[in-house]
């Protein structure tokens, strides 16, 4: 069995929301994402869901990244991903939350700010259910893409290879946009290092999946 993750695949983490916390590119990402699910029998959303009451809010971005204090928010941020609000809205061309056959909304309480997918604390002592229910559904490949690559997506690649289940997981580049090159690059060597496969687009992922006998329901 295959699944195809869509990380945190919000309009909070583009251009169409300049205010947030905007990544280059964000927004192009949605056939990409389509395109590997294409491969899979199981797709997974993951969004950020934040209330205006959050602990790590802060009111500019000359005041981000500052250490809150907090053990599961690390650093400050503006606000973004409010629950109802544009920003929070997947990007379109996505199916809609209820076409999911598995839903994670990360960072619900005041008192969290996780990056990963798979632990609602920084700690990672409190599952999503994720890793769980993969395993449940016999999930032997897990394809990976969304915003942002140096954050979310990486934390969520590294809970998935340090779950110590047997599946794979591919990274699809072009379904992932980054906030810098430099803490891009670092991710992508730690993904890899960490056993992750790295390709450059859907298209690629399909000719390995083809050449090493993979489909989505085996």
């Amino acid at each position: 069995m295959i699944a195809a993750i869509d990380v945190d695949a919000q309009k909070t983490f583009t251009p169409l929301c300049p205010d947030e916390l905007p990544v280059a590119g964000g927004d192009e990402i949605a056939d990409e994402l389509n395109a590997q699910a294409a491969f899979a029998g199981l797709r997974v959303m993951t969004k950020d869901a934040h209330t205006p009451a959050a602990k790590w809010l802060c009111a500019s971005r000359a005041e981000m990244g500052q250490p809150t204090g907090l053990p599961d928010a690390d650093r400050t941020w503006v606000a973004h991903a409010m629950v109802g609000s544009y920003g929070f809205e997947l990007l379109d061309g996505l199916p809609a939350e209820h076409e999911y056959d598995f839903c994670v909304w990360k960072g619900t309480s005041p008192e969290l700010h996780p990056y990963g997918a798979c632990f609602h604390d920084l700690r990672e002592r409190r599952s999503t259910g994720l890793i769980e229910w993969l395993d449940s559904k016999g999930v032997r490949v897990v394809i990976v893409g969304g915003l942002a690559t140096d954050y979310c997506v990486k934390t969520t690649v590294l809970q998935l290879l340090n779950a110590g289940k047997a599946w794979q997981v591919l990274l699809n580049r072009a379904a992932c946009r980054a906030i810098a090159a430099d803490t891009e690059a670092a991710a992508l060597r730690e993904m890899a290092q960490a056993g992750a496969l790295l390709f450059d687009h859907a298209a690629a992922i399909g000719d390995y999946l083809r050449a090493n006998g993979i489909n989505s329901r085996a």
